[in-house]
């Protein structure tokens, strides 16, 4: 290969080299900045208040653009919350409930921390139709049920609940009920209803305009949606919920047992 060809080849090395070194440096900063952020995650409480972007950028000798960027990446993680015309926060407080194993392997279900208040959206009594009928081994013409309510943990909304019921189950089951007090101590209190045992499904999805709307929460935003059907002691089924949670307020422990067989 003739000099001035293999002369042209290093400088186009040389460029190449030359043109990462401002990218690396870029991520170094944003790095730099996801450190310090991640320190005041660390050292403050949920909901705390970040400085501004400018103040930030002031303070580490960065551009405002590079903060946006660190900011962004952590609140896609959860660990921070921007809230439009107020500024960004570290995140809120998690509603923790705990599952715990019982000697017939199934959950034990403690009640959540936090104290919870419910707002009933909507509350129908309709014909089952066939698809409810199935899940609550009804005959489609018989009638639920229907309540959709909002549930706050200490005044923020964190859930979307839909409840189905039979309605021979709980005659004169109003909107009020729905609202006050433990539903399932409602069922054995008023109705002699115990529930027994409950099959409980949990999947990851994301928040639609109108859960978002309730929720107060971005459209998209990630929640863990449940469903669950219960039954009592007799065996018949009393209730399907089909709840949504704010992925970024709610959460799930369980205690394991490990046994021989287990892995």
């Amino acid at each position: 290969m003739p000099a001035r060809d293999r002369r042209h080849l290093f400088r186009d090395d040389d460029t190449v080299t030359t043109a990462k070194k401002p990218a690396a440096r870029s991520a170094a900063k944003r790095d730099r900045v996801r450190a310090h952020l991640l320190d005041i995650i660390e050292r403050s409480g949920p909901g705390t208040g970040l400085a501004a972007e400018r103040d930030l950028a002031a303070e580490l000798g960065v551009s405002r653009p590079t903060v946006r960027a660190a900011v962004e990446d952590l609140a896609r993680s959860g660990l921070l919350v921007r809230r439009h015309g107020q500024g960004t926060f570290t995140a809120p407080h998690k509603i923790t409930q705990e599952m715990t194993g019982t000697t017939t392997n199934a959950l034990a279900v403690p009640p959540a921390e936090g104290e919870w208040t419910s707002h009933v959206v909507d509350f129908a009594t309709v014909a089952a139709g066939p698809t409810r009928a199935a899940r609550l081994a009804l005959a489609p013409d018989q009638e639920i049920v229907r309540v959709t309510r909002l549930r706050h943990v200490d005044g923020a909304p964190v859930s979307i609940e839909r409840l189905e019921i039979p309605a021979a189950a709980v005659p004169g089951l109003g909107p009020a009920d729905m609202e006050a007090g433990n539903f399932y101590h409602l069922l054995r209190d008023r109705y002699g209803i115990q529930v027994m045992d409950a099959v409980q499904t949990l999947e990851p999805t994301v928040a639609n305009p109108d859960q978002a709307d309730l929720l107060d929460c971005p459209v998209f935003a990630p929640l863990l949606q449940v469903t669950r059907t219960t039954r009592d002691t007799t065996g018949r089924t009393v209730e399907f919920a089909h709840s949504v949670y704010r992925g970024d307020r709610y959460r799930i422990t369980s205690k394991l047992r490990f046994d021989a067989d287990s892995g």
